[in-house]
């Protein structure tokens, strides 16, 4: 992928003089495809736990790596993983189409895809044993499936993720908890989708949470977008932090 890594994330005042954050790109080989993510950590504390990112439908960009980055100012580290391929680098809506739409087709590649990266996560700097998958969007449907494929993780969340299931898939094997976070407004999921999850959850037995936020549509996180909602962003961001000091 070619793409321009943003500048070393600022920290506070108040936080600087015992951070040390270091992020680079990380590649990584899953069956004969060669792919590559972005690992950041803060090298001067014991990481709180290894977090992992999937990316929109618009492949591995700025905005993960930006997200992985304020992940290891929290003291995490952090793994935005590529399920697209290193040699992959989407630049309209037809080619995130096309690229997202055939792991959608081929939901066993999807799963090997995603298995895989979780897999390589033990190979990268400041790895844990304790980890949680999170994504946006694409990346938000990408941790349910993950979820539902039976990945061995400490937390699933979701930011305004793609929330069907599909025919023949299930939540009975999942052990840890789902959080959700998404917008009433949101065209795509819609709130019957949202609520028809929260049931397959609590039948399934799985621990889980939701936070709704009104008037949010469906990239409320995404800066720069036209949906992006600071309130919503900001409010799930806290939420974010709350699941994890309470999964790792």
């Amino acid at each position: 992928m070619i793409r321009t890594s943003l500048a070393m994330l600022a920290l506070t005042a108040a936080t600087a003089a015992q951070a040390e954050l270091t992020a680079d790109y990380h590649r990584y080989t899953v069956g004969d495809r060669e792919y590559e993510g972005y690992v950041a950590t803060n090298s001067a504390i014991t990481p709180k736990g290894t977090i992992l990112i999937v990316h929109d439908w618009d492949g591995m960009t700025a905005y993960e790596e930006r997200r992985a980055e304020m992940l290891a100012a929290l003291g995490y580290t952090a793994f935005a993983i590529d399920v697209y391929g290193a040699d992959e680098n989407p630049q309209s809506v037809d080619e995130n189409r096309a690229l997202s739409g055939a792991l959608y087709g081929d939901r066993e590649e999807f799963r090997a895809r995603l298995m895989g990266s979780i897999a390589e996560a033990a190979n990268i700097p400041g790895a844990t044993d304790a980890m949680v998958i999170m994504g946006y969007c694409f990346g938000g449907a990408a941790v349910l499936e993950a979820a539902r494929a039976g990945a061995e993780m400490d937390g699933f969340v979701s930011f305004h993720g793609g929330l069907g299931t599909p025919e023949g898939q299930d939540y009975s094997g999942v052990t840890a908890p789902v959080m959700l976070f998404h917008g009433s407004a949101d065209p795509v999921s819609g709130m019957g989708d949202l609520a028809a999850l929260l049931d397959q959850l609590q039948a399934a037995g799985v621990t889980h949470g939701a936070e709704v936020f009104g008037g949010a549509r469906h990239s409320f996180t995404v800066y720069g977008s036209n949906d992006y909602d600071l309130n919503a962003d900001q409010g799930s961001w806290e939420g974010l932090q709350d699941f994890l000091d309470a999964q790792l």
